[in-house]
């Protein structure tokens, strides 16, 4: 749409009231999202986390399996070798030979030792590991269970806003087509730089809105006349008299209601 030229100061308060009241509409419809998209980002991020360590725990589990495997191996051989330098030991011809094999047997003794104790060993990291993940498992559904429910809440909160939000932004980028560049960037830049997002602001009990410095009663004379756009030296917000935003207030939400 294109901007209409020579419009009075009047209209253009009424459209830029307007384009607040559709923007703030927006702002309460994302608010009563909230933290929720983060919260579901977050979750979702933990749960792949809890997955991740679920596999690098099972990955180990399986290695200390295979570690015992091979160490029960090495005890078979070790008795396969005490058998075969035993019966050597029958046929020596010399000392020096029965003590040579009587060293071999030794150590292959000192091997099944050792290897019994790593396997020990390996079956205390075993129970250890299956505690991790059984907690680990645990976690997960409980994040599993949790995540759904607040992507359950998501979708309710966006089946219930998509509709709305989506014509009121539409609505506001009609409204912003109307309004003259320098304005509109005025509005845009008080309106990032307040917290509540509140650019234009009727005049309540004799202050700005939202504001506690009074007033006085020549501005208020001067912004009731809608002959020049005037802003709040406190607030830095643009003013509009309280008739005026009672009528667009009514415009506007019989606007809402028809989305």
């Amino acid at each position: 749409m294109a901007k209409k030229t020579d419009v009075t100061v009047e209209e253009k308060l009424r459209t830029l009231y307007d384009l607040q009241l559709i923007d703030s509409r927006v702002d309460e419809i994302r608010n009563v999202r909230g933290e929720l998209p983060l919260e579901v980002e977050d979750l979702e991020d933990e749960v792949e986390g809890l997955n991740t360590r679920l596999e690098k725990l099972n990955g180990n589990l399986d290695d200390i399996h295979t570690e015992i495997a091979n160490k029960k191996n090495l005890i078979e051989e070790a008795k396969s070798l005490i058998k075969k330098y035993s019966e050597q030991q029958k046929n020596v011809r010399n000392n020096r030979e029965f003590n040579s094999l009587s060293k071999e047997i030794e150590y292959q003794e000192l091997e099944i030792q050792l290897a019994e104790k790593h396997i020990k060993e390996f079956k205390v990291q075993i129970e250890q590991k299956k505690e991790v993940i059984a907690q680990t498992k645990e976690r997960l559904t409980e994040r599993e269970t949790h995540l759904k429910h607040k992507k359950d809440e998501l979708n309710d909160i966006l089946a219930e806003t998509e509709k709305e939000e989506k014509a009121l932004i539409e609505k506001s980028e009609e409204y912003q087509n109307q309004i003259e560049d320098r304005l509109l960037q005025a509005y845009k830049r008080i309106r990032g730089s307040v917290k509540n997002g509140l650019a234009v602001v009727p005049i309540e009990r004799g202050a700005s809105g939202g504001s506690f410095f009074t007033i006085p009663p020549q501005v208020q004379m001067e912004i009731a006349a809608r002959k020049k756009i005037i802003i709040d030296e406190h607030s830095g917000r643009i003013l509009v008299d309280p008739a005026l935003a009672d009528e667009e207030k009514e415009k506007m939400q019989n606007l809402f209601e028809s989305f």
